[in-house]
């Protein structure tokens, strides 16, 4: 009862201060909108969703049919790396520092979103398409903007896709939510469909928090049901906090028999959110912040411990650490790192590099302070007495 009492109230103060919304740049005063069309950078961010439209808006509600749009999003010139501002309303708005919407539109069919995204693959100059799928105790346009800014600062190639589950974003809907995320996996996989029938060729996909969970439940039920078309695309996955049962990630991992690669996982010991879902579950440990790699050690999946770039919660390092997003970002090509085995990839980054059989660990540092965290991350993983000896190596950029 003391941990769901915590829970509650870690999540409702982080929710106490102001939700994000959509503003149109066409709502602002001439000379604002006409700064920030001059000014920010403008993302396109192809979206696919299963929550129900009412009144015009994309709530919480689950839709029996998906709904295919475009945003526009424009990136201010001012942004700093890891934050998504707000305008607190439009008077104030502020085209300069805040996320702004240059044009929304929703396509009247798959076959029109198709035609729609084909086009920017081919603009693009490449086949190669990032789906984000968002975590718990997101409105519509909170997903969408920190997706165009993950897409922004940590430079990753690609065209943006994002899958909108119907999370009802609120504090208190975290059993809504879990559900909304099942529900979810038909939407994420007929989204999936629709991104190789627009010509990708290669997917990765980016989930956060519960997203994890929904991203691995939609890998499972596309393997399980023979879906060629979906797997062969999916060129790598990447785990950000997930808020995952590490034993049901073990059975969706059997379930699938090969895990698309690379598979990343980005964690914290330090995450405080999923520290307290762990006391919740009455488990020692979520997927997102393991205490020790063995209980994965036979997957073969890279785990990239984030605890040295905490700050707040540390529930998206990967996302909200302007130390991490700079460290990340700089990876001079972010495609090919993806594309490389672990022990080729991790040696773009600055840590302390774990095996433990087929599972790689990587205890990511700032430069400085790799040497002196090579003997305590040793000690960290060091409990499987029948795994291999683990050999710890310094990085450098």
């Amino acid at each position: 009862m003391k941990a769901l009492i915590a829970l509650v109230l870690m999540f409702t103060l982080a929710a106490c201060g102001q939700r994000g919304t959509f503003t149109l740049v066409e709502e602002l005063p001439p000379e604002k909108a006409a700064i920030a069309e001059q000014s920010a950078t403008r993302m396109a961010i192809y979206v696919g969703t299963s929550r129900l439209e009412e009144n015009g808006e994309f709530g919480f509600g689950r839709a029996a049919v998906a709904s295919f749009l475009r945003y526009d999003i424009l990136v201010p010139a001012n942004h700093k790396a890891g934050e998504v501002t707000w305008p607190r309303n439009l008077r104030r708005a502020d085209p300069a520092t805040d996320f702004l919407t240059l044009a929304d539109r929703k396509f009247p069919d798959a076959k029109a979103f198709q035609s729609d995204l084909r086009g920017a693959l081919g603009r693009r100059g490449q086949r190669d398409v990032v789906i984000y799928v968002h975590g718990f105790n997101n409105t519509m346009a909170e997903s969408v903007y920190r997706v165009a800014q993950m897409h922004h600062d940590l430079k990753v190639p690609g065209v943006a896709v994002h899958y909108a589950w119907p999370s009802r974003g609120s504090a208190l809907g975290y059993v809504y939510d879990r559900d909304s995320s099942l529900y979810g996996r038909d939407g994420l996989e007929e989204l999936m469909n629709q991104v190789v029938s627009a010509g990708a060729e290669r997917i990765v996909i980016v989930a956060h928090s519960m997203g994890g969970a929904l991203t691995m439940e939609t890998l499972r039920q596309a393997s399980l049901r023979g879906d060629s078309k979906v797997m062969s695309r999916v060129g790598g996955v990447i785990l950000i906090s997930p808020d995952l049962d590490v034993d049901l990630f073990r059975a969706q991992a059997r379930a699938m028999k090969t895990l698309p690669q690379p598979f990343l996982i980005f964690g914290s010991n330090r995450d405080s959110i999923l520290n307290l879902s762990s006391r919740l579950a009455g488990a020692p440990d979520r997927l997102g912040n393991l205490k020790d790699l063995s209980v994965i050690a036979d997957l073969k999946v890279t785990y990239y411990d984030t605890a040295a770039y905490s700050s707040g919660s540390g529930h998206n390092n990967l996302g909200t650490s302007p130390a991490l997003l700079q460290l990340l970002g700089g990876i001079s090509n972010l495609d090919a790192a993806f594309r490389a085995e672990a022990d080729s990839r991790v040696g773009l980054l600055p840590g302390v590099v774990l095996t433990l059989r087929n599972a790689t660990g990587i205890v990511l540092s700032p430069v400085e302070a790799v040497a002196s965290g090579t003997e305590r991350a040793r000690q960290r993983y060091r409990s499987d007495s029948t795994s291999t000896e683990i050999a710890p190596r310094s990085v450098a950029n």
